[in-house]
């Protein structure tokens, strides 16, 4: 399905993944993790194909589940909700995918610390997500976090360090703090020139 999808050829892979949902359910019960993992990978190819509303539905469905049989903390949970935010985010519901991407955060947090790379995560879509909502101040706070944790725990020049570098950049310039801008250009950017 993976090999499908990475060729491009998402109606193949989502009738595939419609087959094997199909004798997960039948086979595994539709309370089953991997029927769950099924169902999850099926909606984010909705979600790629346009189909927000199909997406969302079933992501719906793999939450309500997840959260009775796995409960709120379980990882899979967890990401459940934060692909269902991103599709909320995508359908333009900004303050729904606030709410669920701020109860991620907290219960990662939690659970996990402040540099977990899940924790680190779920601050940079929440980054994201307040940036859309144009709370530009509120995006630069968590993207500055992040790429301070980032550039400590893996170093300047890992790719997730750069991409953190490269999203507080953007915003800066958004927010015409040149100075800060140049700042972060200069010593993460201007490197792989």
């Amino acid at each position: 399905m993976l090999f499908r999808s990475a060729q491009g050829d998402l109606p193949g892979a989502r009738k595939i993944q419609e087959q094997v949902l199909d004798a997960s359910r039948r086979v595994l019960g539709e309370e089953h993790p991997d029927t769950l993992l099924i169902m999850d990978n099926l909606a984010s190819t909705l979600r790629v194909q346009g189909d927000l509303p199909g997406a969302r539905k079933i992501q719906e469905q793999v939450l309500d589940v997840s959260r009775r049989v796995l409960g709120e903390e379980h990882p899979d949970t967890l990401t459940s909700m934060n692909n269902l935010a991103q599709t909320l985010q995508a359908q333009g519901d900004l303050p729904g995918a606030l709410k669920i991407e701020e109860q991620v955060l907290d219960v990662r947090r939690r659970v996990l610390g402040e540099e977990h790379p899940d924790t680190l995560t779920s601050m940079n879509n929440l980054s994201g997500t307040l940036k859309a909502q144009r709370d530009l101040p509120g995006a630069r706070t968590y993207q500055e976090r992040v790429l301070n944790i980032r550039r400590r725990v893996l170093g300047e020049e890992h790719p997730d360090t750069i991409l953190s570098a490269w999203n507080l950049y953007r915003t800066l310039s958004e927010l015409n703090d040149e100075q800060a801008a140049k700042r972060v250009f200069t010593a993460y950017l201007v490197p792989l020139l």
